[in-house]
């Protein structure tokens, strides 16, 4: 099991560079199988650099395990604190993603405007750093930090970070994967329903949970595709 978790986490890296969801930064990290308060997360490295041999082993305090001497991502207190908070994550996706941004600043709040989008429920809520710490570099960088981003996500699958990015959260690397690639389409595809300038018919939350729980089963076909776009083996 924690061979196919490192090698999936790797290749998460891999397909969300390819898929544009990812660039130079963010990152994805699974929760360690059978030791829950431990993490495995790239070294700070360009996610579409990632291999196997970049992942380290972090605890819960965003510490490296072993004598890991490698610098790690500044953000690692995301993963952290969101794992201790939500016992049913075992995948977290930090990404900057350029449709998302633009409804963590505006009034306008994400909600799923199509059914791959269910996850969203009855909206993202949007984590406002400068509302608990005040001027910042925008970046979370202690335990302090990622707990309020953890507390703002509360159970949804998704929170947006104000002027910053996005987080998702998932059952499997897979499906975080997957709720990473489709909150950029559902942000998309929102700015344009919205730019037709009529009324948007958005999901009902009973829409969207059913829609979700649907989705849930088959995030293994669009990881099958990935992976063979990215010329990756799925045993790798």
């Amino acid at each position: 099991m924690k061979a196919r978790a490192r090698a999936e986490v790797a290749q998460a890296n891999r397909i969300l560079a390819h898929l544009g969801i990812l660039d130079a930064y963010g990152h994805v990290s699974a929760r360690l199988p059978g030791q829950s308060d431990r993490f495995l997360i790239s070294r700070s490295l360009a996610p579409a650099l990632v291999t196997e041999d970049d992942l380290m082993e972090l605890d819960l305090d965003g510490a490296p395990v072993g004598g890991d001497a490698r610098k790690p991502y500044l953000e690692r207190f995301i993963h952290g604190a969101i794992y201790r908070a939500r016992p049913d994550v075992q995948a977290i996706v930090h990404s900057h993603s350029p449709s998302v941004i633009p409804f963590s600043v505006s009034s306008v709040r994400l909600r799923p405007v199509c059914h791959m989008g269910g996850f969203l429920g009855g909206g993202a809520p949007v984590f406002d750093i400068r509302h608990r710490f005040g001027c910042t570099d925008m970046l979370v960088r202690d335990a302090e930090q990622g707990a309020e981003l953890a507390r703002s996500l509360g159970s949804h699958a998704a929170a947006l970070m104000r002027g910053h990015g996005f987080v998702v959260v998932g059952g499997s690397v897979q499906a975080a994967v997957y709720r990473a690639v489709y909150t950029e389409w559902n942000a998309r595809l929102q700015r344009e329903a919205i730019s037709l300038g009529g009324d948007v018919t958005y999901l009902t939350e009973a829409e969207a949970a059913l829609a979700d729980a649907a989705n849930a089963g088959t995030v293994e076909r669009p990881w099958q595709l990935w992976l063979r776009e990215c010329g990756l083996n799925e045993q790798a």
